[in-house]
């Protein structure tokens, strides 16, 4: 079952989410983050998938901050609003993810999963929140210059070496910087898990969800 719900954040914004539930007794909870075209169809099938998977899941709308119902194209133009959006919401985005962490607690022990954007908001928040058991980061654009941070629970990431907007030789410092990360890399582009866009890579994307899933029943069953 999955409907669209209202959270609070700390500071008293009020925001939409799409949860998900499992069909039967939920064997913990994620957040899943999104990219920078919101909480779209792609955001919402994820979600869908991992909630087949036995997890209760939530995908806050962090843009709501700004504008409600941001569902944007993979193209140029939605790129450009997506970078806009983003710009504007990120520093209070990890309180929006706090809140939906709070929420899918009932269920268990929580992690995240992030993809663009919501890759480098999964790192940020793995690094700040002590109630995180697991984070997994798909091709996080910030992570790399962000590594002097340090988690504070186990993560996974998954990067493409065709990302232009991700340097293969910046991700491979982070990787010697924080060995304590499971850093994957795939012969594939940016946003290859996504099959709504042109870069999707369906070997790759196939890989990093069974390492995926393999993390996920390692850090919260």
């Amino acid at each position: 079952m999955n409907e669209i719900i209202e959270i609070k954040a700390k500071d008293n914004h009020q925001f939409s989410a799409y949860i998900s539930q499992p069909s039967g007794k939920p064997k913990a909870g994620i957040v899943m983050i999104q990219e920078i075209f919101g909480v779209n169809t792609h955001i919402k099938e994820v979600t869908d998938l991992y909630a087949s998977k036995g997890y209760l899941c939530i995908a806050p709308s962090l843009f709501d901050r700004i504008e409600k119902n941001i569902n944007l194209n993979y193209d140029e133009k939605g790129v450009s609003k997506g970078r806009e959006l983003k710009a504007l919401c990120d520093n209070n985005a990890l309180k929006d993810i706090e809140a939906s962490i709070s929420v899918v607690s009932s269920a268990g022990k929580v992690a995240v999963i992030g993809y663009c954007w919501g890759g480098s908001l999964s790192w940020r928040i793995g690094c700040e929140a002590s109630n995180l058991s697991a984070s997994v980061c798909y091709y996080g654009g910030d992570i790399p210059t962000l590594r002097d941070l340090k988690p504070k629970c186990n993560v996974l990431a998954h990067f493409g070496e065709l990302d232009k907007g991700i340097p293969i030789k910046d991700v491979k410092i982070f990787e010697k910087k924080r060995p304590e990360v499971q850093t994957y890399i795939y012969p594939a582009d940016h946003g290859f898990n996504c099959d709504h866009r042109s870069q999707y890579n369906k070997t790759c994307a196939r890989i990093a969800l069974d390492r995926t899933l393999k993390f996920l029943d390692e850090n919260l069953t």
